[in-house]
């Protein structure tokens, strides 16, 4: 039946994200270009990009302060409170791209979504005695998003970049402000691989104008930056579906889909947690399952395909559960594909925070059934094409591309990506040797399986070992 569903979804253009959306992603191309080569430069088509961005507002309450704002910049004013304006602006628009892209998902799924409540009145950052300090590092970091824009990505260089390092120490010292931190620090460290920027072949130039927005939004004084606050705590059963893994050089989060099933009898809803540790780049594969370690309850219902008893765990309203291991613990088998076939369909899907309103974020638990892998991996559903993302197969679990190739069934996330709809897998079932398994993304929580990962993560291991004991030599000094 999902089948039929994505294939109505998928049905014609693949790449339809509804009525206005091509226009609003023109003009989010043309604003992009503007800051590839710095608003201090705006060439002609450049300017006229601006400013169409600006009149797209036009019949809206923001139309007037976007208008202001883009005769600024063209004439060579570029303050702050410009700036701020359209990168509102362009949030907002990209916004309406996601939630009709959302809308036709939840749509073709027959899904039911909460909706996102009002913000309180007098939120605030890091409010108290340290309102003053935070307003002060708050400032650096404007300063900053201000002096990329005018410069432009073709023009940052190393200096640039590096006067960023300062302000991100200071944000790191400020715990509400922890998380603008990790995503400045992350933007500097991607400007500084590519630098010169200028003699680059290829930029993510819409990445990079996403990661400038949303950091420029969240340094804004009266935003709260710091960790969102609990909507709800909640008990009850939790069932996996999938775990997510995002790896980065320093850091890996593993990111867990599920549905809860709530001790009051009250509806199901799909909901994640995550968990996240500090890496290097060596440590690889099947050994990243050994940071994440003082959360044993969640890795052993990974491996062991569990479901979870958790009491009094936060739920924030993004759908989001704070996790604590030892609110948790291991209950009852249970299979990703037959949690999928059996709640999916009544779960209520979480509200989706302003911010996060960006397209490529999507990521929806679905079962995919009765398809045919195409020769490209691909599966099809009846005649339409649903693209399967094989390259988010995380190296630290058993799931392969000729698994998913061999596949009957799949457990995955419905993104968008490149213009076009995918299927990232979570879990499959497959026969192997004529027997039909089931292997899923987090199989080797508790370690591997297989003998030659084995070897590769006892080998890993080691390194882990050795970096703790030297870190644990550091902090006794």
């Amino acid at each position: 039946m999902l089948a039929v569903q994505l294939a109505a979804l998928l049905g014609g253009d693949s790449g339809n994200a509804g009525e206005g959306a091509e226009e609003a992603l023109a003009l989010l191309d043309g604003f992009d270009d503007a800051l590839v080569h710095g608003l201090a430069r705006l060439a002609d088509e450049r300017a006229d990009a601006v400013t169409a961005l600006a009149a797209a507002f036009a019949a809206t309450p923001l139309g007037d302060r976007l208008a202001e704002a883009a005769d600024a910049v063209v004439s060579g004013s570029i303050t702050q409170e410009h700036l701020t304006a359209l990168a509102g602006g362009r949030v907002a628009l990209y916004g309406a791209v996601h939630d009709s892209l959302l809308g036709s998902l939840d749509t073709a799924l027959g899904r039911e979504r909460a909706e996102w409540p009002a913000a309180p009145s007098g939120v605030g950052v890091a409010g108290g005695a340290g309102a003053q300090p935070a307003g002060n590092v708050l400032g650096g970091v404007r300063s900053w998003l201000r002096e990329l824009a005018i410069t432009g990505w073709r023009g940052v260089d190393h200096d640039l970049v590096s006067a960023a390092d300062q302000v991100i120490e200071a944000l790191l010292a400020v715990p509400d402000l922890r998380r603008l931190a990790v995503l400045l620090d992350g933007f500097a460290a991607e400007l500084r691989a590519s630098c010169p920027v200028g003699s680059a072949e290829h930029l993510p130039v819409r990445r990079w104008a996403d990661l400038w927005t949303r950091a420029l939004l969240l340094s804004q004084d009266g935003v709260l930056t710091g960790e969102p606050q609990p909507a709800a705590m909640v008990s009850g059963r939790l069932l996996v579906l999938g775990v997510d893994v995002h790896e980065h050089g320093t850091a890996v989060q593993f990111q867990v889909h599920a549905v809860l099933e709530p001790a009051d009898g009250g509806r199901s809803r799909l909901v994640r947690t995550s968990v996240t540790a500090a890496k290097v780049d060596t440590i690889v594969g099947s050994a990243l399952w050994k940071l994440p370690q003082r959360h044993k309850v969640l890795l052993a219902a990974l491996a062991d395909r569990r479901s979870i008893e958790i009491a009094d765990v936060p739920l924030l309203d993004s759908g989001d559960l704070v996790w604590h291991d030892e609110r948790a613990f291991v209950s009852k088998p249970a299979d990703p594909l037959a949690t999928a076939r059996l709640c999916l369909p009544g779960a209520l899907a979480p509200a989706v925070p302003p911010l996060d309103r960006v397209p490529v974020r999507i990521a929806e638990p679905v079962l995919v059934e009765g398809y045919k892998v195409t020769k490209d991996g691909s599966f099809d559903l009846g005649g339409t094409i649903l693209a399967v993302d094989a390259e988010r197969l995380p190296d630290c679990g058993p799931l392969t591309p000729k698994l998913v190739a061999a596949s009957s069934a799949c457990v995955g996330l419905v993104r968008w990506d490149g213009g076009r709809w995918t299927l990232q897998p979570l879990a499959v079932q497959a026969k192997v040797k004529r027997e039909a398994v089931v292997v899923a993304t987090g199989d080797w929580a508790l370690g591997p399986t297989d003998p030659k990962a084995a070897k590769a993560e006892a080998r890993a291991a080691d390194a882990v070992t050795v970096l703790r004991e030297r870190a644990g030599r550091l902090l006794r000094r």
